[in-house]
């Protein structure tokens, strides 16, 4: 275990949400509107079959149960993600169905309940600009929805290319393109065919271009959208860049390129990595950890280089499955756990220190 660590900084745990019955799978943080005032808002979705939101109190800072989304899924909640604009909240399922809620001023409703997938929906995701949804499953598949008016939403195309369970896909931040991790240890790139317009695999990334040789969890896009970092049952975190001009010009797709692979930091699988807005990589896994990562300016000769700067053991008491940073508060981090709580954390310099990145 590499144990180099950067005494700049400082992890402080603020509060630990309890209320789940089960282990806690997914966290999503609402969009931030731009509004001064408005609380901070996260959901987060439970082997107890349920979808709870928090809301941070303006007056004490702390976060409480605001409402409880249940009787519609009738077996584990796996995934949750919010519409860009905050009005929706979409949430996958063991029981083969992905529901959408509606947010009415802290009263939800579901409003449409997708169906489709043969068996157990693992990862939601909506594009930029809310127009497009995402699921994907243990049926080895990915289904592209068109969102409409009225709450309607259209299966427009459903992916095989899998050959495992697909644990997530997320969409590019800025780009409709769609990126695919599985128990096939690949990670799968999707975009449309602009004559067609169906969808297809633009890249496939493996042991063969320098990939996972297991089973890939999770993935993240940096701020920019130029870089991606992906973590595995194989205890490494890689980094990928494309060029984002080029994906954006729309003279053709930009192929991802592995950058830098880390190792030697998580002794057991890693589940979750986040990317945060100021460029901090965060990971949680299997082993209780949290470890964070960023861009070392050290030695740029071979290319982007990253480095450990900070590690925080034991900070659930079993498997971390999800690590978010804020949408709204660039140092307020949330994890979830196989231990039934939502911790929120503060990654802050150290008293007398300046951060560096």
């Amino acid at each position: 275990m590499k144990n180099s660590v950067d005494e700049n900084f400082e992890l402080n745990e603020v509060q630990t949400l309890e209320g789940h019955t089960d282990r806690v799978w997914s966290l999503a943080w609402k969009p931030a509107p731009g509004i001064d005032g408005v609380p901070a808002v996260l959901a987060s979705c439970s082997g107890d079959r349920t979808v709870r939101i928090w809301e941070q109190s303006p007056a004490t800072g702390c976060f409480q149960c605001k409402a409880v989304l249940e009787d519609t899924h009738t077996r584990t909640v796996r995934s949750c993600a919010w519409s860009p604009s905050g009005k929706f909240l979409a949430t996958s399922s063991f029981d083969a169905t992905t529901a959408i809620w509606e947010d009415a001023g802290g009263d939800f409703s579901c409003v449409a309940t997708l169906e489709g997938h043969e068996n157990e929906v693992k990862s939601v995701s909506w594009n930029a600009s809310g127009s497009l949804l995402a699921t994907c499953g243990r049926d080895k598949s990915v289904w592209i929805w068109e969102v409409l008016p009225h709450n309607e939403f259209e299966c427009v195309s459903v992916l095989q290319g899998h050959t495992q369970d697909v644990k997530m896909v997320q969409w590019h931040p800025s780009v409709n393109i769609l990126i695919s991790c599985s128990y096939d240890n690949s990670i799968k790139v999707w975009a449309e065919d602009g004559d067609s317009d169906d969808w297809h695999c633009v890249q496939t990334l493996n042991q063969s271009n320098s990939g996972h040789t297991s089973t890939v969890w999770a993935l993240s896009f940096n701020a920019s959208g130029d870089k991606m970092v992906t973590c595995s049952d194989d205890l490494t975190i890689k980094i990928w860049g494309c060029d984002i001009i080029r994906m954006q010009s729309g003279d053709g797709y930009a192929p991802w390129m592995h950058i830098s692979t880390l190792s030697g930091y998580h002794d057991r699988t890693i589940f979750s990595i986040h990317w945060s807005r100021e460029g901090i990589i965060c990971s949680g896994a299997a082993d209780d950890a949290i470890r964070f990562f960023t861009e070392s300016k050290d030695d740029l000769v071979d290319g982007p280089s990253y480095k450990l700067i900070y590690k925080k053991e034991k900070a659930h008491e079993m498997d971390i499955n999800a690590v978010q940073w804020s949408s709204m508060e660039n140092n307020r981090l949330a994890s979830a756990s196989d231990d039934g709580t939502i911790k929120i954390w503060e990654f802050i310099s150290a008293p007398g220190k300046k951060m560096h990145l």
